[in-house]
């Protein structure tokens, strides 16, 4: 069972992009950080989903702004086995981090 970090990535610009995956029989508890590295604002979405395309009722963040140089977290979030963490970004300004530990 990992802890620590468990997914990054840096995601293109307007592609809904899969950070972490729960591995199967697991529970993850975990948090998300979605820091933007530009000098401008970016809108960021986050979904808890059961595929790599996120219906309307799995975003628990929909073009949640995040000012130039901030941080979007998300804490003690939890998801079964095989669900994905999500993220999409209107520019390629942001860096994702999911960390926590599975069991």
């Amino acid at each position: 069972m990992a802890t620590g970090i468990l997914g990054q990535s840096a995601p293109a610009a307007a592609t809904n992009t899969t950070v972490y995956t729960v591995p199967a029989a697991t529970t993850a508890t975990f948090n998300v950080s979605v820091c933007n590295t530009g000098s401008v604002p970016a809108n960021v979405r986050v979904a808890i989903s059961a595929t790599s395309t996120p219906s309307s009722s799995e975003w628990i963040e929909y073009n949640a702004n995040v000012l130039a140089y901030g941080v979007l977290e998300r804490t003690g979030l939890v998801a079964q086995a095989t669900k994905n963490v999500v993220v999409y970004s209107d520019l390629a300004t942001v860096a994702v981090s999911v960390y926590g530990y599975e069991a």
